[in-house]
């Protein structure tokens, strides 16, 4: 379940400022240095985003983020980039993509979810304008779609899917890796598009070229980073 900004607190009804003070000054006082150290951290955090002020942000050069919660979740990531209280890293997901039945296409479910994913990401891109430049926006999912059409009019989990990279020097504007077709002897398992770039290479190029961390290994455990299989996203 996603938390609003606004929420994130400790909260006993009216007795929330009394309780939040009385935790605060009980994890300080523990002699645990890891929970002494992540108590005031927590609270830390909870200053900061107090002074956010959620309620008074206005979104800048016309961006318009959808109701939805994948649009409020990235309304709530600008805010706190402009808001300069140290967020180098952020997530939000969007659900809604199991479309086993009557998937649709131009119209239908699949095309609803499409939309405010999109409509939500062109939000959020216009309302950090210049901040996009030092700002990568990264999409996955889970799992793909089968590719052949079942008999719900739908379409089952499948293997490969498509990745967008947009934003901080990123060479936009064109279709990185192999495409593999979706000829039915060159698809995975006869049924599936084929993957031919582990995510984790994608990750770990902007890991290490766009957040400058010189050695990933401790970020991708048990898989060897290597810069040869970067697909050479930033211009």
């Amino acid at each position: 379940m996603a938390v609003q900004v606004d929420q994130f607190a400790i909260r006993a009804g009216r007795s929330s400022d009394r309780v939040s003070a009385l935790f605060e000054r009980a994890y300080g006082m523990s002699p645990d240095s890891v929970l002494n150290g992540t108590g005031r951290e927590t609270f830390d955090a909870i200053r900061l985003l107090k002074i956010a002020d959620p309620a008074q942000y206005e979104p800048e050069h016309g961006a318009d983020y959808p109701r939805s919660p994948f649009g409020q979740a990235l309304r709530q990531i600008a805010q706190l980039t402009k808001a300069n209280v140290g967020l180098e890293v952020a997530f939000a997901d969007v659900g809604g993509w199991d479309t086993h039945v009557n998937q649709g296409a131009a119209q239908g479910q699949l095309a609803s979810r499409l939309d405010d994913f999109a409509r939500s990401i062109a939000a959020l891109v216009s309302d950090l304008g210049d901040r996009m430049a030092d700002t990568v926006v990264l999409t996955m999912s889970e799992f793909g779609r089968a590719v052949k059409e079942n008999g719900n009019r739908g379409t089952d989990h499948g293997h490969g899917n498509a990745m967008l990279v947009i934003g901080g020097g990123v060479g936009g504007g064109r279709v990185y890796g192999a495409w593999p077709t979706l000829d039915v002897d060159r698809r995975y398992d006869g049924r599936d598009l084929a993957v031919t770039t582990d995510f984790r290479d994608v990750f770990a190029e902007i890991v290490v070229r766009h957040l400058g961390v010189g050695d990933a290994r401790a970020i991708f455990p048990g898989y060897r980073v290597s810069a040869a299989r970067f697909a050479g996203l930033f211009a």
